[in-house]
């Protein structure tokens, strides 16, 4: 056992799998990822991608990545590269990289030795008919009137499903377990059904695709997966897991469940997702305000906050909502370590020092990250007429208003001690300029002038400020619980979810930032260069602090 694992008690599957272990039942685990690409990864599957790749990790053992690729009408190549362009951002490296189409041929022919077992046997009828002989939770089922074909039979109709002789929903290939069982899994499920649809692997080699519940656990056990760790919603489907692999008579993998991660202010139906998208309502699968990895990654949040996110986030047996101010908190934490900074003014109006030379020009040094040494310093210039941001300036100020105000001192960062003497409106009442005086003895560094204010301000020089797009994204749903409420989800969109500033004002050294980059812009918060766009954007990662719970009292 680690340091880590000795100062925090272990949780529920790493007392299994340290069980299994130290019976000498596995000598080595192996887990699984196994994504269907019929969309972009979010951040449910990170908790998981976390889980299998970590265990793995912890316990000296393999993780493969398969993909569930059983469903050729919703899936596509463009889905597999970002799922592991994903996974690899996230940091992690699988062992092989494995396709359920992979094992189609193997899967039929387990087909046939249960049909040979006289369990599985081809049914016509209809899927309307299908579900109604399920019966309900209360009430047993009732036997399809082909369940007792010949094996022989079942033989000969399964090759022709497999050859093509049959439409879509003209038959399927079903268990044959128990229609009175208290499970519904249990009541002859499905194995097989007919799509003539062409895979984006396999092409149109297959017309027959396998039911997930039929290639889950059998392709577990091709792999000697030890440990296949599924999401709660998946604890019924166990016994039915169990059956293939018994009446199989192959590797026993286990199927073992725990609580998916729910998230507030969002939803993580992929369905769902994929309708914000073709809807228009976001801007593709990347979008900032999705919960998706590449949209986090697009929004700047660090592959480590999301790390440490589904670490604290934790593995549980019970479902439960995260609120997300805890993600948010993890990229906070993350990003004032890592984070450059840098100044910006957002709502700018131009404060200019009258007692500063005229025409002078000066390259102050800050540094690009107090919080790391090894981050460098940067020169910034400084001049007469700088942009401040309109909020920081007020004519009637109360008393612990610490910015400018005239009369009142403030200090502008990296630079001097200033003095508020006057401002100017226009004939509507709008502030145009703000003046002030500057202490030539209170240079930040060599600081000798006594003064001691008690606010400070960011700027840019306004000779030489680059502009540049901004965009502040806020929460995308107004509801804690948007797919809860008896309304259309899409009716809980936060029609504030995104603002856009089309000329803020930023310091030159912004100018070589490179995509993806992430900054500080002080005292507003953190933002990353959009990571699509050729021109300067950036997109506000998180604020500097939560100002949602406080907003929304």
């Amino acid at each position: 056992m680690s340091e880590e694992q000795a100062s925090r008690s272990l949780n529920f599957i790493e007392q299994i799998i340290e069980g299994d272990l130290s019976s000498k039942k596995h000598e080595t685990i192996v887990t699984r990822f196994p994504p269907e690409p019929n969309g972009y990864l979010h951040i449910g599957h990170a908790k998981s991608i976390c889980l299998n790749f970590g265990l793995a990790k912890q316990y000296k053992g393999k993780v493969n990545l398969r993909f569930d690729d059983t469903n050729p009408d919703k899936e596509s190549t463009e889905y597999v590269e970002s799922i592991k362009k994903d996974i690899e951002w996230l940091g992690f490296e699988w062992q092989k990289e494995c396709y359920t189409s992979d094992y189609f041929q193997q899967l039929y022919n387990w087909g046939i030795v249960l049909i040979k077992k006289g369990l599985a046997y081809v049914d016509h009828s209809s899927a309307e008919q299908i579900a109604q002989m399920k019966g309900t939770p209360t009430k047993a089922g009732t036997n399809s009137p082909y369940r007792e074909r010949s094996v022989d039979e079942n033989l000969a109709l399964f090759e022709q499903m497999k050859n093509g002789a049959f439409e879509n929903g003209t038959c399927v290939l079903r268990a044959k377990i128990d229609m009175s069982s208290p499970n519904m899994h249990l009541r002859d499920p499905l194995m097989y059904r007919i799509k003539h649809s062409t895979h984006h692997r396999t092409g149109d080699d297959w017309c027959i695709y396998p039911i997930y519940d039929w290639a889950h656990g059998q392709s577990d056990s091709i792999e000697n997966i030890t440990h296949s760790l599924c999401s709660l919603e998946f604890e019924i489907h166990r016994p039915l897991y169990n059956w293939f692999i018994e009446n199989l008579e192959i590797y026993p993998s286990r199927q073992i469940e725990f609580a998916r991660l729910n998230l507030d202010y969002t939803v993580m139906s992929k369905r769902k997702l994929l309708r914000l998208v073709e809807e228009n309502l976001v801007d593709g699968w990347d979008d900032p305000r999705l919960p998706t990895i590449s949209g986090m990654r697009r929004r700047g949040y660090p592959a480590a906050a999301i790390r440490t996110f589904c670490a604290k986030a934790g593995i549980a047996k019970r479902e439960n909502i995260i609120e997300l101010s805890l993600l948010e908190s993890c990229v906070r934490q993350e990003l004032n370590k890592t984070a450059l900074r840098a100044m910006a003014v957002l709502d700018p109006v131009k404060l200019i020092i009258t007692n500063y030379p005229e025409g002078q020009t000066e390259q102050l040094t800050a540094q690009n990250n107090p919080e790391d040494e090894q981050a460098g310093s940067r020169e910034i210039p400084f001049s007469k007429e700088l942009y401040i941001e309109r909020a920081d300036f007020l004519e009637d100020a109360p008393k612990k208003f610490f910015r400018l105000s005239v009369g009142r001192n403030v200090r502008l960062k990296h630079a001097y001690i200033i003095n508020c003497t006057g401002f100017k409106k226009d004939e509507e009442g709008n502030l145009l300029e703000v003046y002030a005086t500057y202490y030539k003895d209170s240079k930040s560094g060599q600081d000798v002038s006594g003064i001691k204010p008690k606010g400070t301000l960011h700027w840019v020089s306004t000779q030489h400020a680059q502009t540049a797009q901004v965009r502040q994204y806020d929460r995308l749903f107004m509801n804690q619980s948007p797919d809860q409420t008896e309304t259309d989800f899409i009716e809980n969109i936060n029609p504030d979810s995104l603002s856009i500033i089309d000329k803020a004002y930023i310091e030159p050294s912004l100018q070589k930032s490179k995509k993806g980059a992430v900054y500080q812009f002080m005292r507003i918060g953190y933002y990353a260069r959009d990571a699509k766009s050729d021109q300067l954007v950036f997109n506000r990662t998180v604020t500097l602090k939560d100002g949602w719970a406080k907003k929304n009292k």
